[in-house]
């Protein structure tokens, strides 16, 4: 549910092209769409100007279909994150207009207006130390692109080889927000922060060796970062490091 379709509703009220008691089914989902085992904000875009996202992990197949087909009832633009091959297969099957990603592993309703945001001077940055970060860059990548935000990619450019970071110089001095992806001992995020004006989020992954303690060791040495202008999501946690970067976005 967002202004726009509500906005749409009560003119057509006005025009009496719709009746009182339509308008109240229409809104009778206030607060929340209750369907047993899930309790759906599907009025959180009109606080937030984003729908309700669906985490799908450690849900059923079924309970994520029903997720997805309530929401749809009340946005034409759904998202759902980390969604298996399999989940992603069935989705796409029974529900019209879905799409799964499997490197991003999201899926994609989209029934409104296509967003292009190709012709935007403002751009957000998302950067990878390996090739093996790769799942979680294009999982921010992704919801940035699906929120309507410009998104430039340079991958692979980790601080074993700091030339190919310095290489791309003039994305990163002209980046609004920059995304960086690293396991490992998560270096390149300060390295980075250290060379632009603009705010770098850090995600620490969980590549690396035993001693990396699945991504423990990038995150600590992301948030003891000694260059200023850094902030720091969970650990693989790409949709939340490009939420936080749409708001950074939305607000220039």
């Amino acid at each position: 549910m967002d202004n726009e379709k509500i906005r749409k509703k009560l003119e057509e009220l006005l025009q009496d092209q719709t009746s009182i008691d339509e308008v109240l089914d229409f809104l009778k989902a206030m607060p929340y769409d209750d369907i047993g085992f899930a309790h759906l904000d599907s009025h959180r875009a009109l606080r937030t100007g984003l729908p309700e996202v669906v985490y799908c992990q450690d849900k059923t197949i079924d309970q994520v279909i029903k997720i997805l087909e309530s929401l749809s009832r009340s946005n034409e633009r759904i998202l759902a994150t980390r969604a298996s091959e399999e989940m992603g297969a069935q989705v796409t099957e029974r529900i019209a207009g879905a799409r799964f990603d499997p490197t991003s592993r999201l899926i994609t309703i989209n029934r409104g207006e296509k967003i292009s945001p190709e012709d935007s001077m403002d751009y957000a940055l998302v950067i990878t130390a390996g090739t093996s970060d790769i799942p979680v860059a294009e999982e921010a990548a992704q919801t940035l692109e699906f929120y309507g935000q410009r998104v430039e990619r340079a991958f692979d450019v980790g601080v074993a080889g700091v030339h190919r970071l310095l290489d791309k110089m003039d994305l990163l001095q002209n980046a609004c927000v920059i995304i960086c992806i690293a396991g490992m001992e998560g270096a390149l995020t300060s390295v980075v922060a250290g060379l632009v004006p603009c705010p770098v989020i850090g995600v620490p992954t969980s590549v690396g060796y035993g001693a990396s303690f699945n991504g423990i060791a990038p995150l600590l040495a992301m948030l003891n970062s000694c260059a200023p202008g850094v902030a720091v999501v969970n650990i693989d946690n790409g949709f939340g490091a490009a939420q936080f970067a749409h708001l950074i976005l939305s607000r220039g």
